[in-house]
């Protein structure tokens, strides 16, 4: 439930699980950090030959000696700290620790200072193909409408049976909480499938879209380039495998295939508020034709309480109305469909090119029905922007059919002009058509190509500039976290990555690893973000199932599950309501299911992790 505006149903944590606001305390000599290990470093592993970087929280003005001991405690590396001194960003003065040039690999190293030791690392040549395969593995486990089986899932405590099966829904009518009534529709459609949003039981189509692009996008990134495939047939623990199909890309058709059920019938009309581009009370309704516009989510009528297994919700599913947003995000994956699977399934490439072309059009008949369906249940995803979504459509067109009318709304658009200044995410989408037609041979001239691919690089350059600023060296230093800021990383990481793949020049490559460095455990907060990774990970996170907090006949989260992240700039839920104004950016997020603004889990975040983990797994040295 990460969209903004939304609110839950959420029940009261054990006192013990509670977050205790920080307060001012003394700290040990020279700054030294008062918990946690006293040097943050990736929990997990470095490749051998990678950039292998620590920080040690201290407020020394001159450089400390740190050592590196192996397993059985011996020295195998001496160097010096660099001072970094005070970082906003984490709330406290650092040092950074360059061990880079120890290359043997090995189990259990340990950084040692004056302050303490770090956590336990290895050194091998494999560090990502554990976390690529669960990261992918988390889709499997929010599938809906089929049952998590227990041999797929890893095991009993992870199955559950299959939930809101036959899911058939009409939509949502009668007043909102702003006194808007609105009147529904004269058809149902069945929406079975698709995976869960996130920690709640929704499908969002426009969320739907660049987690299903995300995943895609890495299958065409390798076969352009000829890489052997990282998740070739039978890699995942999915049903599909054995199908003779990547298993990314079969992943990425179960939610095509529900993202297609969400588009309304031809003839079909909807009387929806037309120009208006926030929710509130006074809403006009106008009829549209509405065939071929998807709408944009399908839910339970009300939250679903945690905690609360998929299986358990008894409630009525319902549409909300269509939108542009969600019918551009479909006309964009609906066309990368029809390109992924020309070669395997001309039958499906063709209904998806179909279902694509259809959706543009009802996208240009209807360019302002902006989602303003204000109900309680779910969320908004409110986009007041869809410029960004015509060009990503109009450039996964072109890039499938190389048509002239695709091309000149691309070349129209500021987006194919001007520098890419941020990251993807879902209300911004043009760098999913930057990326697309730059990965592309023959959509455009090669001279138009290059510019774009020298635009992505420039953005990297950017990015990978920003770690000089910070004390933790990561690519990003504004002092404004918002929610899912680790996605935010992860998709600067994800246009990093393409700057290797364009130049091959290591340091974006070096830059990625940071990224990935932070989130395994190179923070303030000395805490692995990801489930099951690290001597600290993230263990409670906002979600319905997974909530052992709540209930310890619930699971814990299934390892490869990705904590949104630090947030200090929507901070509404109740433990982040507690930690406003007493925490640094990077150090406001807790693990406890109920800060859903700062610890809920998504199909947009675990998706670029998928992408990157893989990447990282692929381009090893």
């Amino acid at each position: 439930m990460k969209a903004l505006t939304k609110t839950a149903a959420i029940l009261p944590l054990a006192a013990s699980l509670a977050v205790a606001v920080p307060t001012a305390q003394a700290q040990p000599s020279r700054g030294c950090a008062a918990e946690g290990a006293a040097v943050r470093l990736n929990q997990r592993a470095f490749e051998p030959r990678a950039p292998k970087r620590a920080i040690l929280p201290s407020e020394a003005t001159e450089a400390v000696e740190f050592r590196i001991l192996d397993a059985g405690g011996d020295v195998v590396f001496e160097g010096r700290s660099m001072v970094f001194g005070p970082d906003p960003l984490a709330g406290e003065s650092v040092h950074q620790l360059d061990f880079s040039a120890l290359r043997l690999p090995g189990v259990a190293y340990r950084v040692t200072t004056e302050c303490g030791d770090s956590h336990p690392f290895d050194i091998t040549s494999d560090p990502w193909r554990a976390l690529a395969r669960d990261a992918l593995a988390y889709f499997y486990h929010n599938r809906a409408g089929v049952p998590i089986e227990a041999l797929l899932a890893g095991g009993d405590a992870w199955a559950r049976p299959a939930a809101h099966t036959d899911e058939v829904a009409s939509c949502r009518s009668g007043e909102d909480p702003a006194g808007n009534d609105w009147p529904g529709c004269d058809y149902e459609l069945n929406v079975t499938g698709g995976w869960y949003d996130a920690g709640d039981h929704g499908k969002y189509v426009v969320n739907g879209g660049i987690a299903t692009w995300t995943l895609a996008n890495f299958v065409e990134r390798q076969a352009l380039r000829g890489e052997p495939a990282v998740f070739a047939d039978g890699v995942a623990r999915i049903p599909e495998a054995g199908n003779g199909i990547d298993d990314l890309l079969d992943e990425a058709r179960f939610e095509m295939e529900f993202l297609l059920r969400m588009q309304a019938p031809e003839g079909a009309t909807a009387q929806v508020p037309v120009g208006v581009k926030r929710a509130g009370p006074g809403l006009s309704f106008s009829t549209i034709d509405a065939g071929g516009m998807a709408h944009h989510k399908v839910a339970s009528i009300e939250w679903t309480p945690l905690p609360m297994a998929p299986h358990e919700d008894s409630q009525p599913r319902v549409l909300y109305p269509v939108s542009t947003a969600a019918t551009l995000n479909l006309a964009a994956t609906a066309a990368q469909c029809a390109r992924l699977w020309r070669g395997s399934d001309m039958a499906f490439s063709r209904r998806c090119l179909a279902a694509a072309e259809r959706a543009w059009d009802a996208a240009r008949r209807n360019p302002e029905v902006y989602f303003v369906a204000a109900f309680s249940g779910s969320g908004m995803y409110g986009d007041t922007d869809l410029g960004d979504e015509f060009f990503w459509a109009a450039a996964e067109l072109l890039a499938t059919t190389g048509k002239a009318e695709y091309a000149e709304v691309v070349r129209e658009h500021p987006a194919f002009r001007e520098p890419l200044l941020r990251q993807p995410a879902w209300p911004r989408t043009a760098a999913l058509g930057l990326v697309t037609l730059a990965l592309d041979p023959d959509a455009l001239e090669p001279g138009e190509r290059d510019r774009l691919r020298r635009s992505l690089v420039a953005a990297a350059d950017r990015f990978a500039e920003e770690r000089e600023r910070t004390g933790y060296h990561i690519p990003r230093d504004a002092g404004d976290w918002a929610w899912g800021s680790n996605s935010d990383l992860l998709n600067r990481a994800l246009l990093l990555a393409l700057a290797h793949d364009f130049t091959g020049q290591d340091h974006y490559r070096h830059a990625v690893i940071d990224v990935m460095d932070y989130l395994l455990g190179r923070n303030p907060l000395d805490r692995s973000y990801v489930a099951g990774y690290g001597e600290r990970p993230m263990e409670h996170p906002h979600h319905r199932f997974w909530a052992p907090s709540y209930d310890q006949g619930h699971p814990a989260p299934f390892p490869g599950a990705l904590s949104g992240g630090p947030n200090n700039t929507a901070m509404i839920d109740p433990v982040a309501k507690r930690l406003r104004g007493h925490c640094a950016p990077l150090a406001c997020w807790a693990d406890d299911a109920e800060a859903y603004a700062l610890n809920e889990v998504a199909i947009n975040w675990n998706a670029p992790l998928v992408w990157v983990a893989a990447w990282l797994q692929a381009t090893a040295p």
